[in-house]
């Protein structure tokens, strides 16, 4: 006889657990505190400067000076690290990306003078190509416009390279091109960056809930019509993150994220329960897009949906969230 079958009403009341708050925090089985939180944010060039993003309502592009103020009071609210994301100006993007690794460049900057001003802070950089090639896609293209994998892991590895020596705490490739992970891990041991983290985006899947990020970016134009299915999963699949993950790690991956974050909670789930590694999500841009706009008409209670989709993830194990939300949830949990 199992457990479940041997407890029967009215001899067990699960009500009874429900009905005070002491008793429902006593039975808790998950719990969220700024801690799990990632904060995504977009730097510009120049002083000064704030830009909205329209399809992101909440969310701006910043100059570095600005950014950095805003990095101090994350860290103020116990928020423990910020993913970085770049937004490059159309003369510096090129077919080759060859600004991506620039050691003068803006991620570049951005990461030596965060860790300047606020050491303790993790700083997370992307490692991808969008934001510097002029065709928005994540890779070199070969003469038929498909992404030449190994060109571009050539490319990626001398990217993550530059954000290392920088002082990047994480670099995160979010490209999904195979082998990158062990040719990245390979670089930094040979240049002595042994502590410098990887965060693999190992299950990436082709998903239309990123176009308010590509908008954020300024890649969304230079992609166009064309989409990233050649590289990025298929949502469709979930054995196939598996293997994706254990790929990611034997390489040397430090951790794993799953992005999208809510509608691939299955996937979260099933990388935490079967392989126990540290794994992370990401709210992406279209999530945060939709919940905003429910929030702004009125029609869902905004402090405790936002708080209510965050524990979503730590239900389904995952260990962080990369979510636009961060500041705000952080003050609401310091409530």
């Amino acid at each position: 006889m199992s457990l479940f079958t041997a407890r029967q009403y009215p001899s067990t009341r699960l009500r009874r657990m429900r009905k005070d708050d002491f008793s429902r925090r006593l039975m808790r089985e998950s719990t969220l505190t700024p801690g799990d939180l990632i904060w995504p944010v977009f730097v510009l060039d120049g002083q000064g400067r704030r830009e909205a993003v329209p399809s992101m309502p909440g969310v701006e592009r910043m100059s570095l000076d600005l950014l950095i103020d805003e990095a101090h009071e994350a860290y103020e609210l116990g928020i423990p690290a910020l993913a970085l994301f770049p937004v490059i100006d159309a003369s510096l993007k090129s077919e080759l990306a060859e600004e991506a690794y620039n050691a003068s460049g803006l991620v570049q900057r951005s990461v030596r003078e965060l860790k300047a001003a606020c050491p303790e802070l993790g700083i997370i950089t992307d490692v991808a190509l969008d934001p510097y090639t002029s065709h928005g896609q994540d890779g070199i293209l070969d003469e038929h416009g498909y992404v030449h994998n190994d060109r571009t892991v050539e490319t990626l590895l001398k990217q993550a390279l530059s954000h290392a020596e920088a002082g990047a705490d994480v670099v995160a490739p979010s490209d999904m091109m195979d082998g990158r992970i062990g040719a990245i891990r390979a670089v930094l041991e040979q240049e002595q960056l042994h502590n410098t983290r990887i965060m693999a985006y190992s299950a990436k899947y082709a998903s239309r809930y990123y176009g308010p990020f590509r908008d954020a970016v300024g890649s969304a134009a230079n992609l166009g019509k064309a989409d990233k299915s050649t590289y990025q999963m298929d949502p469709a699949n979930s054995d196939e993150a598996l293997h994706e993950v254990v790929l990611d790690l034997s390489e040397g991956a430090d951790m794993v994220m799953v992005k999208p974050g809510m509608p691939y909670l299955d996937v979260v789930q099933r990388v935490k329960r079967e392989l126990k590694v540290p794994t992370f999500a990401y709210q992406v841009s279209g999530e945060y897009a939709m919940h905003m706009a429910a929030f702004e008409q009125g029609w869902l209670d905004a402090d405790a949906v936002l708080l209510e989709s965050l524990m979503c993830f730590k239900r389904a194990g995952a260990d962080g969230v990369l979510t636009y939300f961060a500041k705000r949830a952080a003050r609401l949990l310091a409530q």
